[in-house]
């Protein structure tokens, strides 16, 4: 017979399991999502112009709505609001094909925004809560598990648009069985729950100071990532006139170096600790940056991007972590921490092209560089603090 210990620790194993494959059911819907963008714009009949306002809606409403998780959690348990939010977001999967004008587009991807925003909210919170108990860092594997989901989605996107496949009826499809594969994995997370009479958390509210300051590392790292995965093809195509497969190859090169970088993130995590690891990352992403700007040719820009992936790939579920153990409320700090990524995102993108048209795509990525020197001076404030205990009825280790 196992002792209590040992049964404990497996428990937590296939809890650990079980949160990463609902990181990956995660990213796997954004990778269909975004492959069969064209297909949408021309099934809704948008211009360019209509759907990048489009566009900007799912961060819109994960903005708005994640604090909500938080309430969610409280009310029905952290296994049943996660099996919840998790279904509404894989079905939201099927709404934004089916949208016939600017109008719907817009509304939907609200809805598609809101619960992604949601559950991202939920799984990180029982993710920081499943590193806590095995007390080693797994967070950055967890969001490379998101990455390796959102590859998988983006190639069986790939394959559908290559097959000439509807959208309406690739999305329904991707929403039933990623549905089902969500439900199967959320079985196996711990299943947190709050004491009897314990007061629920504000269904609005303002981030707490700390989530503000550890959001502003956050920010740094997806301004650096947003703006390197929209325009590293451009940058090589305009900056340093190479072809455009060269110039594609270096933003799947980016892409593949993030994920690479979070699935091994742990260890350099667990043996160097939060602090170090996120000022040598910035280090690199510094370095990355340095030779863009002052690349004589696609070769040096593409080690750049690079670098600047490799550099901040672990940022943000470092931030998440740190978030979730600054204050009594890991669901609240999360969403804050999220709100200001999800913003970064939102603005690095436009920001990078309208620089670019008041000056050059250089001058934009000399800010990128100065954003990514931002990491090894705000390292510290992802050093690992005394976590607020959790309520005593909080159900210990039973994740099935």
């Amino acid at each position: 017979m196992p002792t209590e210990p040992a049964l404990e620790q497996r428990q937590l194993k296939r809890a650990r399991i079980a949160v990463a494959a609902v990181f990956c059911v995660h990213g796997a819907v954004t990778g269909n999502f975004a492959t069969r963008v064209p297909w949408i714009q021309e099934h809704a009949g948008v211009s360019a112009g209509q759907l990048g306002l489009a566009l900007a809606f799912p961060a819109i409403g994960s903005s708005l709505l994640m604090p909500l998780s938080g309430a969610i959690t409280h009310r029905f348990g952290a296994r049943n609001a996660l099996r919840g939010l998790l279904a509404l977001w894989t079905l939201a999967l099927a709404l934004p094909a089916l949208a016939p004008n600017v109008y719907t587009l817009c509304g939907v991807l609200f809805v598609y925004g809101a619960s992604a925003g949601m559950a991202d909210v939920a799984m990180n919170a029982l993710g920081v809560e499943t590193e806590n108990r095995l007390g080693r860092s797994i967070m950055s594997s967890l969001h490379g598990m998101w990455s390796l989901g959102a590859l998988l989605g983006s190639a069986a996107g790939t394959l559908a648009a290559h097959l000439g496949a509807d959208a309406r009826l690739h999305h329904v499809v991707a929403a039933g069985v990623l549905t089902v594969l969500g439900l199967a994995a959320c079985q196996g997370v711990l299943d947190l729950r709050s004491a009897p009479g314990e007061a629920a958390p504000p269904r609005f509210a303002l981030p707490p100071k700390s989530a503000l300051i550890i959001g502003m590392v956050g920010f740094c790292a997806v301004f650096a990532e947003g703006a390197s995965l929209d325009w590293s093809a451009v940058y090589l195509r305009d900056v340093l006139d190479t072809s455009a497969g060269t110039a594609a190859a270096c933003t799947t090169a980016f892409t593949l170096t993030m994920a690479v970088a979070r699935l091994a993130g742990d260890k350099g995590v667990d043996r160097f600790g939060a602090v170090r690891t996120v000022r040598g990352g910035g280090v690199l992403a510094t370095l990355g940056g340095v030779l863009v700007v002052t690349a004589p040719g696609p070769a040096v820009a593409i080690v750049g991007f690079g670098l600047i992936g490799l550099g901040v790939a672990v940022v943000v579920p470092l931030a998440f972590a740190a978030a979730g153990r600054s204050g009594p409320n890991p669901s609240q700090a999360i969403a804050g921490v999220a709100t200001i990524t999800y913003t970064s995102g939102l603005v690095a993108p436009s920001a990078i092209g309208g620089i670019a048209d008041l000056t050059s795509l250089v001058v934009s990525f000399g800010l990128v560089t100065v954003l990514a020197l931002g990491l090894v001076a705000g390292a510290r404030v992802l050093r690992p603090g005394a976590r607020a205990p959790r309520a005593p009825s909080a159900e210990p280790v039973h994740p099935a």
